[in-house]
C-alpha cells in the first residue's frame, strides 16, 4: 500500500466537502475526474473505488485517502455505501507525492505520510469533524476558520493511525490483550460494560487489566470506555435524527436523565445543545 505525504506546518486548502448516502444497494460511484485530494470516511455499508489502476475495497468504519491524477475515478462494484468525503490541496512545493515507507512520528520535520486506505481507531471523532467542518461552511464562514477545520481533520487521522496500536515497545502479549479489549468495548457499546465483566471474559484479575489497560493507554480503563460511549454519542447526534432517548438506550445507559446527566458533565453540553451547535450538512444522493 502506498504512503501519501503531507506537509507539516501549513494549513491545508479546503475546496469542498460533503455526505453522500447511497439510495439502495444498485449504487455504483460514478465516472468522476479528481483534481484535488479526496478524504472519504465510510460510514455504512461498502464503498468499491477503481482510481489509478487500483481497486480499493472501504468497508465502514475505514477511509480512503486519493491524490490527484489526470485518471477518472468509478465504481467497480455496486453496493449500497454512505460516507463522508472532503476535498482539500495542500502545497506540497518540492515533496513527492508518495513516500515508500512511513514516516515515524518522532522524525517529523518536513512532512508526514498516511496510508492511502486503513481502518480508523475512532472513525466518529473524524466524522464529527467532518460534521462540523459542513456546518461552517453553510454559515458561511471566513475560508482562514474553514481551511483551520480541514487541517484539523487530516492531522487527527495522522494522530490516529500513528496511535494505533499503542505504544510499540510493549510486550506483543500485552499489547495483544489491549488490543482485544478495545475490539470487546466498540463491539459491546450498546451495553453497560463494566471491567469486572472485561477481566471475567479475558480471564485477568480486573486490578492487574486495569493497570495493565492504564500502563499503555495512559488512561484508567473505565474512563476510556466512557470516553467510547461520548465518542459515539457525539457521532450519533451529530450524523442522524434519532431522538435523545434512542441514543441513551443505544449505548447501554439505564435512562434518558442518566445519559444527558453524564455527557455534560463530560462535555459542558447537554446532548442537544451539542447536536444544535453543528446542525448545517451537506447531503447527496448521486
Amino acid at each position: 500500500m502506498r504512503n501519501i505525504v503531507m506537509p507539516t506546518n501549513q494549513i491545508y486548502n479546503y475546496k469542498m466537502t460533503g455526505k453522500f448516502k447511497a439510495l439502495d444497494e444498485t449504487w455504483k460511484h460514478e465516472h468522476f475526474d479528481l483534481l484535488d485530494y479526496e478524504l472519504m470516511v465510510v460510514t455504512e455499508g461498502t464503498l468499491y473505488m477503481s482510481y489509478d489502476g487500483d481497486q480499493y475495497t472501504v468497508n465502514e468504519g475505514e477511509y480512503l485517502l486519493l491524490h490527484p491524477t489526470d485518471q477518472y475515478r468509478d465504481g467497480f462494484k455496486r453496493a449500497y455505501s454512505s460516507f463522508y468525503w472532503l476535498h482539500f490541496t495542500p502545497d506540497l512545493k518540492s515533496l513527492p507525492i508518495f513516500a515508500e515507507d512511513p514516516i515515524a512520528p518522532e522524525d517529523v520535520r518536513t512532512y508526514f505520510t498516511l496510508p492511502q486506505q486503513g481502518k480508523l481507531q475512532r472513525p466518529e471523532r473524524i466524522v464529527v469533524m467532518m460534521k462540523q467542518l459542513q456546518d461552517i461552511v453553510k454559515n458561511n464562514y471566513p475560508m482562514l476558520a474553514i481551511n483551520a477545520a480541514t487541517t484539523c481533520i487530516i492531522t487527527e487521522l495522522y494522530g490516529q493511525i500513528v496511535t494505533d496500536s499503542g505504544p510499540s515497545e510493549k510486550p506483543a502479549d500485552q499489547k495483544q490483550i489491549y488490543l482485544d479489549i478495545i475490539d470487546y468495548i466498540q463491539l459491546n457499546i450498546n451495553r453497560n460494560v463494566t471491567l469486572s465483566e472485561i477481566a471475567m471474559n479475558f480471564g485477568y484479575n480486573p486490578k492487574y487489566l486495569s493497570h495493565l489497560f492504564a500502563k499503555i493507554r495512559g488512561i484508567p480503563l473505565k474512563q476510556f470506555i466512557l470516553q467510547q460511549k461520548i465518542d459515539a454519542a457525539n457521532f450519533l447526534l451529530a450524523d442522524g435524527d434519532k431522538t435523545v432517548t434512542e441514543i441513551s438506550r443505544e449505548l447501554g445507559f439505564s435512562d434518558s436523565h442518566n445519559f444527558c446527566r453524564t455527557y455534560k458533565k463530560n462535555t459542558g453540553l447537554t446532548p442537544s445543545e451539542y447536536r444544535n451547535a453543528y446542525s448545517k450538512r451537506l447531503l447527496f444522493h448521486k
